[in-house]
């Protein structure tokens, strides 16, 4: 199964280059210097209070995990207190969730510019992110449903879908994606929650449809996945912005058929069609050039559609005449300007 965090992706891939940094992890030397304690101890606590690394590699070798730096970042801060080693090392462990919940913030770091944020003063290193992102992520991790919910409902409550989408939703979604992917199946509940809760979050933000328009106004925005593409999350926000800005919609989600896409092209002539790729081995310009070839209507006053194209998997693919936006702002800009010009839809 591919990874569900990539359905976030508005233009560019993951960072693969800080997934194998944060899936080869530190050695113990490395980590002794950090804490400034001997590799001995390390080893010690491991053999005594469990506080060991979640990844071994050949041999005997330890690979220590940012939420394994966590964990002993407390054990060293609660002994230096004077707190008691063991107890120190069950506190320590005790706080293993929210440390996860930090380094996934931690990743979030990409997150785009805009709105306020806050650098934590903790001992990860969390980046600048929105104080959201850490209070998902964390929530997520300890698969705190109701929590989760609440961030999703309180981020577009406070910033609208296209803030919550780009800069709490999208980092998040990353942060956990990388997560899962450096370290085989962990985490794949935490990625299945929070993907389950975004689409529902989204889905809360959609209208019912009202009243069907005068007979002269322009169809609506249809919303596709390609063939053999699952990834409709980012439809899904779409879909969600359209509605808050009361454009009409009509979501098809993940992987349509070519036949059943034309035919519902044909059947309700839409103004716009989007269609969704998030891999380049998914996106066909064939079937993007014959949907906006695609017509509807009498003879004589036949309509086409607008096509637009979403997804990574478009890249390096231009189609002439067909639109690309760059981002969820981006792609609600273009089709707000077609529809203020009263006939989006092509003619012939």
């Amino acid at each position: 199964m591919e990874k569900t965090a990539s359905q976030a992706d508005l233009g560019t891939g993951p960072r693969e280059s800080a997934s194998r940094e944060a899936g080869a992890g530190l050695t113990t030397g490395a980590l002794a210097r950090r804490l400034g304690v001997s590799p001995t101890t390390l080893r010690s606590w491991d053999r005594r209070y469990g506080i060991g690394p979640e990844v071994r590699g050949e041999g005997r070798h330890r690979r220590w995990t940012p939420r394994d730096v966590a964990v002993l970042e407390a054990m060293c801060r609660l002994t230096s207190a004077g707190v008691p080693p063991a107890e120190a090392a069950r506190t320590a462990s005790r706080g293993a969730e929210d440390a996860v919940a930090l380094a996934l913030a931690d990743d979030a770091e990409a997150a785009p510019t805009g709105g306020a944020r806050t650098r934590a003063s903790g001992t990860l290193p969390l980046g600048d992110v929105r104080q959201e992102c850490r209070g998902l992520a964390r929530a997520a991790v300890r698969l705190d449903a109701p929590a989760v919910e609440q961030q999703l409902a309180s981020a577009v409550d406070d910033h609208g879908i296209v803030v919550a989408w780009q800069e709490v939703m999208v980092p998040t979604l990353h942060a956990v994606g990388r997560k899962w992917a450096s370290s085989g199946d962990r985490y794949v509940e935490v990625e299945h929650l929070l993907s389950w809760h975004v689409s529902s979050a989204l889905r809360r933000c959609t209208r019912p449809l009202g009243t069907p328009g005068p007979a002269h106004a322009p169809g609506p925005v249809l919303l596709a996945c390609v063939p053999g593409e699952q990834h409709s999350l980012p439809l899904e926000a779409l879909n969600a912005g359209l509605c808050e800005l009361g454009l009409p919609t009509r979501m098809f989600g993940g992987a349509v058929p070519a036949e059943a896409l034309t035919a519902a092209v044909t059947r309700i002539g839409p103004a716009v069609v989007v269609l969704w790729a998030q891999t380049r081995s998914a996106a066909s310009l064939p079937l993007a050039q014959h949907i906006a070839g695609a017509q509807w209507g009498v003879r004589g006053a036949r309509g086409r559609p607008v096509v637009m194209l979403g997804g990574p998997g478009w890249l390096g693919r231009p189609g002439p005449g067909m639109l690309r936006p760059t981002s969820l702002k981006d792609a609600l800009d273009v089709l707000t300007g077609l529809y203020s010009q009263g006939t989006p839809a092509g003619s012939q």
